[in-house]
């Protein structure tokens, strides 16, 4: 018996990644917490670093999303608050009740179309203080849980 597309992590971190690579203009990465994307010729100066942490897979899943929002050449943290506003938003629906967004979940494919099977809500956000790295890179962390119905 195979894993329901439902609880796949492969659809799970897929479907995340679609949705911000389709709403976020800032440069983006998919995997290490604070490198800059390394862009051949192009000093990048504001970027946001996605990293998918623990998940607990049921009929109601669990998912922990790090994302960092980064910059460089910042000398007062303003571009650091934009970055944290633009993402913020896409973290948020003002018109739903409940304010929190839902992230279309696919079932994923290399070739063939994607198909719509759900979506992750985003039940709760936290964020950490500003902090600044030793190669002057600052950033913050908004802590995102995900829920999403799942079959197991």
């Amino acid at each position: 018996m195979t894993l329901d597309a439902t609880g796949r992590e492969s659809n799970i971190w897929d479907s995340i990644k679609k949705y911000f690579i389709d709403n976020l203009s800032y440069s983006l990465s998919f995997d290490r917490a604070l490198s800059a994307p390394n862009l051949q010729g192009t000093d990048v100066t504001r970027w946001v670093s996605f990293t998918l942490n623990d998940m607990v897979i049921g009929d109601m899943s669990s998912i922990m999303l790090d994302i960092y929002c980064c910059t460089r050449q910042d000398n007062e943290w303003h571009k650091l608050s934009q970055v944290r506003d633009t993402v913020f938003d896409l973290l948020i629906d003002t018109t739903k009740t409940d304010t929190m967004r839902r992230i279309p979940l696919y079932q994923s494919h290399a070739t063939n179309a994607w198909t719509l099977i759900g979506s992750l809500m985003i039940d709760e956000i936290t964020e950490s203080a500003r902090m600044e790295a030793e190669d002057e890179t600052k950033f913050k962390i908004l802590h995102v849980r995900l829920r999403t119905a799942s079959k197991v």
